[in-house]
């Protein structure tokens, strides 16, 4: 089961952007924010930011699960994936309320993708010099 836990965090991944996505949706009928506006009501421009936020995020975060996983060890790789993933969620709910509390999931969101990252150029290189 352990060495699947990459994959079930690539599937957490999705299933937290598909998330953002329906929030966005759910506050552009709440607020009657038409297609292609991306301004309005703050509680539609929080759902918004929320969303880019962790499309950003996630562009960076999902290579570095992959070298993680792929030079370093996939059950910390994974970890530090379950990591990223609970501190993105904690970010989101956080945001979505109250903007100006969105600084602690962000953090551990952050820690777990350095993680991933760090893993993964470790390995990298350890498996270059030992060529």
């Amino acid at each position: 089961m352990l060495q699947h836990l990459p994959a079930v965090v690539v599937v957490l991944t999705v299933l937290l952007q598909f998330g953002t996505m329906w929030a966005v949706g759910h506050a552009r009928g709440k607020y009657g924010i038409k297609a292609p506006a991306i301004s309005g009501h703050p509680d539609f421009e929080r759902a918004w930011r929320v969303q880019m936020n962790t499309l950003e995020s996630t562009v960076l975060f999902l290579p570095s699960l992959w070298l993680a996983v792929q030079y370093g060890q996939s059950l910390w790789g994974g970890v530090a994936g379950l990591v990223w993933v609970a501190g993105r969620v904690w970010y989101a709910v956080s945001y979505l309320g109250d903007a100006a509390k969105r600084g602690p999931g962000y953090m551990v969101s952050m820690a777990g993708w350095a993680a991933t990252l760090l893993l993964g150029v470790v390995g990298l290189v350890r498996v270059i010099l030992a060529a």
